[in-house]
């Protein structure tokens, strides 16, 4: 019996983005906006690093981190925007089994990474709050790259482990994927075979304890950041000591309040037509906010910039 369903299996060889297909009057209105926020997320975290670069002020551990974060953001975000783009714009939205599994280990490798380096980036302000004589010796420059290699590399390994398991299964029957980008979920729907509820099991369990564990970690330094700020006497040094925080923390409220609609929306298929809505909140508007977010929550780096390149373009005015 096995070897009849075997034979009766249609291997898959490519699928099928539907992603906005079931909205056709809204394409050209998804592509200009989307076009139009990915350029500003490009030209913001561009930005970003450049200034970072030319400016030595900025040449430490946090703008390091920062500067790593926003080369990941570029990344995750080429991985699947223009790819997005091209399909609202097309009639073929075939997406070969290679291709796919390059764009989820692309995608996913610095999705991680963001986080880890999140992660880092609450570390460091731990330490430059809670251990401010330590500071140096504690975030040295060897120390900081090693923490921005093992970020990457947690990201690499997490995405590696997913595609693997995701493409070492059979696909058989449709191909359609109801989303814009090669998902785990939706993939996971054209799988057959055996044990392919625990391989599902396995990868979700993989995935919410990497984010989890950040999660963790980040709340636990904030919970001695705060701790050590109600002990400063004058209300002038704790808002000073928490302005050093606020652009950090709200693109971590933003990262996983966006990351959490994955795994916190409903099931089941009447909710096809909205996954991909849903995912454009972790796909396009995250990445599209925190470049907005370090730039105004920033008074260093928005003085920097100003300084780098306004100055340069309209210099009676800065």
């Amino acid at each position: 019996m096995a070897a009849i369903l075997k034979l009766n299996y249609t291997s898959v060889s490519e699928f099928l983005l539907v992603g906005f297909s079931t909205f056709p009057h809204l394409q050209l209105m998804f592509f200009l906006l989307f076009l139009l926020m990915y350029l500003f997320t490009l030209l913001g975290n561009l930005l970003i690093m450049a200034t970072i670069w030319r400016e030595p002020s900025l040449h430490t551990p946090m703008y390091l981190f920062l500067c790593a974060l926003s080369i990941s953001e570029v990344l995750y975000t080429f991985a699947i925007i223009p790819r997005m783009l091209a399909d609202l714009l097309s009639t073929d939205r075939s997406i070969s089994f290679k291709a796919c599994a390059s764009q989820m280990f692309f995608s996913f490798t610095p999705g991680f990474t963001h986080s880890f380096l999140l992660t880092v980036m609450g570390y460091d302000r731990y330490v430059a709050i809670c251990h401010l004589l330590r500071y140096n010796v504690l975030m040295s420059p060897r120390g900081c790259a090693c923490l921005v290699a093992w970020s990457w590399a947690g990201g690499s390994v997490v995405g590696l482990v997913v595609t693997s398991a995701i493409f070492q299964l059979t696909f058989c029957g449709s191909n359609e994927i109801h989303h814009f980008v090669c998902h785990v979920e939706s993939l996971l729907k054209l799988a057959c075979g055996e044990n392919i509820s625990i391989l599902a099991v396995g990868v979700g369990l993989v995935c919410i304890s990497a984010l989890l564990v950040c999660c963790l970690l980040i709340l636990l330094s904030y919970a001695f950041i705060v701790a050590a700020i109600l002990r400063i006497p004058s209300a002038e040094g704790r808002h000073k000591a928490f302005s050093t925080c606020a652009s950090h923390l709200t693109v971590v409220v933003v990262h996983y309040g966006f990351s959490s609609v994955i795994y916190l929306k409903p099931k089941g298929p009447q909710f096809l037509e909205g996954d991909a809505l849903m995912g454009i909140t972790y796909t396009v508007l995250t990445p599209f906010l925190s470049p907005v977010i370090f730039s105004l929550r920033n008074k260093e780096l928005k003085n920097a910039m100003k300084k780098a390149f306004l100055s340069r373009l309209f210099p009676s005015n800065i």
